[in-house]
């Protein structure tokens, strides 16, 4: 079983593989997570919603490791996140894409203008699309229905890292190059440097 209480970076890359199933009255759908993002906080990680302290939006970062951190985005996406280390600290992984492997007409049925099945959960929002999770879904127990977690049976291989996808500012740039992903899985979504970052 994966150690929740580890720093986000240390949590990321054993979260590639594993596997997130969410129970709905509609039906079950399993993500396996092939995309995912560290964020730490209270001054150390200016790409980090905690990163000025906390707040009431981002206060799951500061609960228990192994629960849900969800948020809106955009003013129309909710993402999710998984709180990371011992409680009071703040950090979080950032589910940003996978396969789905259980549930794909439910799955389907979330995700109607998906091009194809690689597409369900391309994408932190989709993902959560996908799932079935809802704001609501703050502060909710993964190991809890109607959640639940399965680690990867080995650690994955083929694992690269890269800069954060559309982070701006210091947060964006290479000391914070903590977005890993499997290599070459068709589910990784795209990586899109902020335009902010670009002009820098």
């Amino acid at each position: 079983m994966i150690d929740f209480s580890g720093t986000a970076v240390e949590v990321a890359p054993l979260l590639l593989g594993a596997v997130i199933a969410h129970d709905s009255p509609e039906g079950r759908v399993g993500v396996r997570l092939t995309e995912v993002e560290a964020y730490l906080g209270d001054g150390l990680d200016p790409g980090s919603h905690a990163f000025r302290g906390r707040t009431r939006r981002n206060a799951s970062m500061y609960g228990e490791p192994g629960r849900l951190y969800t948020y809106f985005t955009y003013g129309m996406h909710v993402c999710a996140n998984v709180v990371c280390s011992p409680a009071g600290e703040a950090s979080a992984v950032l589910l940003r894409a996978g396969e789905v492997v259980e549930g794909h007409e439910l799955a389907r049925s979330r995700r109607p203008t998906s091009r194809s099945d690689i597409d369900f959960a391309r994408g932190p929002a989709l993902l959560v699309k996908a799932l079935g999770i809802a704001l609501s879904d703050d502060g909710a127990d993964l190991g809890t229905p109607p959640f639940s977690f399965a680690p990867a049976d080995q650690r994955a291989s083929g694992i690269a890292t890269s800069l954060r996808t559309g982070v701006s500012g210091d947060g964006g740039r290479p000391p914070f190059a903590w977005r890993f992903f499997l290599e070459g899985d068709p589910t990784v979504s795209p990586y899109k440097r902020h335009p902010k970052l670009a002009a820098g």
